[in-house]
């Protein structure tokens, strides 16, 4: 009788703790909220390696135009702060890169754009990069 409820009670702590890091693992998912004919993916905040920079945003798709307004955020003076972004349009991959120092607001679009993935980096364009993140 004590091995079941032993066995009872060890199931049950597994199952909570289960439910309890499930959504922890999904902190850093995109989130996606539906409004008439738009899309919007409120994503980040995606670290450097470092956790020196970040970014953060969201992405909307409205008619044949996909719009991305992202936040980045590092500390003033010294080294930068870059966000990359990656997009698939027009049957080929394209990426570009922003770079700042201290906080900024900034925003890009383009026509026929299918999917975006985007990562951090600090102190250089490729130094300290972090993970990369689908973000559309």
């Amino acid at each position: 009788m004590r091995k079941i409820l032993a066995i009872a009670t060890l199931a049950g702590s597994m199952a909570v703790t289960g439910l309890a890091l499930a959504p922890a693992a999904q902190a850093q998912a995109a989130t996606q909220t539906t409004t008439a004919a738009t899309t919007v993916v409120k994503w980040g905040k995606f670290f450097s390696s470092d956790h020196k920079a970040y970014t953060f945003g969201h992405t909307f798709k409205q008619g044949d135009y996909l719009y991305t307004k992202w936040y980045g955020v590092d500390k003033t003076g010294g080294k930068k702060g870059w966000v990359w972004f990656e997009y698939y349009q027009n049957g080929g991959w394209h990426k570009f890169n922003r770079a700042w120092d201290g906080k900024v607001v900034s925003s890009w679009k383009g026509k026929g754009i299918k999917k975006v993935y985007t990562f951090t980096c600090w102190a250089g364009k490729f130094d300290n990069c972090g993970k990369k993140y689908r973000i559309y």
